[in-house]
């Protein structure tokens, strides 16, 4: 029987492709949409994932996302580190500023300004250079992205001089960062550099970075930070979910794209519904001569089922191979630009498409086989 329910899906192939094409453009539309809101999302708390060895973030109350910054008072990081369980607490500075090239130009950056003596918050990987070069006077470190798109064309390279707050910077390293949400280069220097190239304000400690104790809890460190202290602490864990947290609740980007992911799965399952059930009455004598030679009720589901299947696995995997095709051509014009790919293909976004894929097929093969159940055997010989 599965034979001749392949042979009948396969006997009109206008149809046929008709039913994968609808599948596998909502597959396609649904995982790219997908991508790009996760990359996005990702990218609002790529500062916090590229900082390493530090537990804690301890922060102003009212901060409510990493670009969302209320300044410390300086004493505030000798508060933290008098708190029981904290090993050591440095100063972190994140901030913008503007840098003038000799060409006239000028260009937005994202500074951040580690510890001087430590280095705590140092990218996690130098392409070139090396971490000791920030000592240098006017030494920063840029990273790959920002250089490619500041300098197009041209290889990675060091020795390279703008100005920022009319204060030299020479470029001493090249690392790799995490894309940001908004794809400012990025400039790694010490905290008291850092502070000398943004704007002055009476005020300029942006975050304490801190490291608990061995065997201590970083959930009890934080909230004895907080007692102590009033300031708020975070892991870096909770951090990165309280920055997404708040595009998700705050920004119209979940609305916007997961109206067009809503549309890609009605697209789709209206394509191939009605497909479907369209060729499933082309085949009604079909399925009534199958019931008038004895074939139960329970086989021909199966075999409609069947047809669902082989349907939804080529949609699926089609559609899924062009998203990621079309995902793939358009990082690389991005990084040709000197731009970072907005998208990540998260594990939960192929599950969740494949998922969507298989309801889809479902409810198509649930309202073709109405008919089938409701027809007679003796409708054949009519």
């Amino acid at each position: 029987m599965s034979w001749i329910a392949l042979k009948m899906l396969t006997g009109n192939r206008a149809k046929y492709y008709a039913i994968i094409f609808g599948i596998s453009f909502a597959v396609m539309l649904m995982a790219e949409q997908s991508a790009i809101f996760t990359g996005l999302m990702r990218n609002t708390t790529s500062q916090i994932r590229d900082i390493l060895g530090a537990d804690i973030w301890v922060m102003d109350p009212s901060v409510q996302f990493i670009d969302d910054i209320t300044p410390l008072s300086n004493n505030a990081v000798y508060r933290v580190r008098g708190v029981p369980g904290v090993a050591w607490a440095v100063r972190f500075y994140d901030g913008k500023a503007r840098a003038q090239f000799p060409e006239g130009n000028f260009k937005q950056f994202i500074v951040l300004g580690i510890d001087d003596q430590t280095l705590v918050g140092a990218p996690r990987k130098l392409l070139l250079g090396s971490l000791a070069d920030l000592r240098r006077p006017d030494g920063v470190v840029l990273d790959e992205s920002g250089f490619r798109y500041l300098f197009p064309g041209q290889p990675l390279q060091t020795g390279k001089v703008f100005e920022m707050n009319d204060r030299r910077a020479e470029i001493v390293g090249i690392c790799g960062a995490s894309p940001t949400f908004q794809t400012f280069p990025i400039v790694y220097t010490t905290y008291s550099r850092a502070v000398r190239f943004a704007a002055q304000e009476r005020r300029s400690l942006s975050f304490v970075l801190a490291k608990v104790e061995e065997g201590a809890s970083p959930e009890e460190v934080c909230n004895r930070i907080e007692e102590q202290t009033g300031l708020m602490a975070m892991s870096p864990g909770d951090f990165a979910w309280k920055t997404i947290e708040y595009y998700l609740i705050q920004t119209g980007i979940p609305v916007n794209f997961g109206i067009t992911v809503l549309l890609g799965f009605l697209i789709g399952a209206a394509i191939a519904g009605q497909t479907f059930y369209l060729f499933t009455l082309d085949n009604l004598k079909q399925f009534g001569a199958l019931k008038a030679m004895g074939v139960a009720n329970g086989r021909i589901v199966g075999m409609v089922l069947l047809q669902g299947l082989v349907v939804g696995v080529l949609g699926y995997m089609i559609g899924l191979g062009m998203g990621a095709a079309f995902m793939e051509l358009v990082g690389l014009q991005m990084r040709s630009r000197g731009l970072p790919p907005a998208n990540f293909m998260a594990w939960p976004i192929p599950l969740g498409t494949g998922l969507a894929a298989a309801l889809i097929v479902f409810c198509s093969a649930m309202i073709s086989l109405r008919r089938v159940l409701a027809l007679e055997p003796a409708a054949v010989f009519r």
